[in-house]
Order: structure tokens, then sequence, then C-alpha cells
């Protein structure tokens, strides 16, 4: 069962991953990308507050007084984050998710977890990573051939 988790989990933020590539592909026709990302952010905070309780404790000042920095190095990133799917989506199409998923794979796992995490690898991670590097180009030269 312990070995499930995982797979539940990551199915769980792929299909949400597959609704907000939807939607984001939907908003090429708005004026404003960046009002679209805004508003779409805020669905997700309501969302997130509504199920927090059900996850652990409420305790708002607790959590921004131990955790105040992360917080906002997360909202950054999950910023920059709606900013790229947003002009990736809108303006190239939901197609691009494998260029993204790839070089989201590589910073994620390099830069985060081997560098600054310093999380173990061990060969098939290694194997896995050059894969990844493979795939980015692979892609590229694609894009290239239409």
């Amino acid at each position: 069962m312990k070995s499930l988790l995982p797979i539940a989990f990551a199915t769980i933020a792929a299909v949400g991953n597959a609704m907000f590539a939807l939607g984001q592909r939907k908003s090429a026709g708005v004026e404003n990308g960046l009002l679209f990302v805004g508003l779409s952010a805020i669905v997700a905070v309501f969302c997130a507050l509504a199920f927090a309780p059900l996850v652990g404790s409420i305790a708002i000042g607790r959590t921004l007084t131990g955790n105040g920095g992360a917080v906002l190095l997360s909202g950054a990133g999950l910023f920059l984050t709606y900013l790229g799917f947003n002009l990736l989506y809108s303006r190239f199409g939901a197609s691009q998710y494998a260029l993204y998923a790839v070089i989201s794979i590589i910073t994620t796992t390099i830069v985060v977890g081997i560098v600054w995490l310093q999380e173990p690898v061990n060969l098939y991670h290694k194997i896995a990573i050059a894969l990844a590097v493979a795939a980015v180009i692979c892609f590229s030269v694609g894009q290239s051939k239409l």
C-alpha cells in the first residue's frame, strides 16, 4: 500500500495539471493572460483553504511564523509556474507540455533535489536524467521539423 500512495498522489497532480493545461489553452483568446492567471489562482486558494482542515490543523499564525520564507518562495514559484503555463499554452498549445515536463524534471531533480537538498541519487536516477535531456533535444528537433 505504501508504494501505491505516491502513484495515487501523482495521479491527483497529473489530473489537476491536465485540467490546468486545458483551462490555460482555452484562455488563448483572453485579452489579459495575467488576469486569467490571477483569477484561476484565487479559485486554487479557495479550494486549498476549503480542503486544508482535511489534512491537518489550521494554525495560520504558526505556519507563517515558522515557514514565512518558504511560503514566499513557494508563492513566487507558483506564480512563475502559472505565468509560464499561460504563456506556453495560450501561444503554443498543450502539446508543448512535454517540453515543460522534461525541463521541470531536470530543474527539480538536479537543482532542487540533488544540488540544493543533497538527496541521494543512484545509477537509475542518472540514466533517467540523461534520458530526460535526450527527450528535450528530440522534442526540440521534432518541433523544428513541423
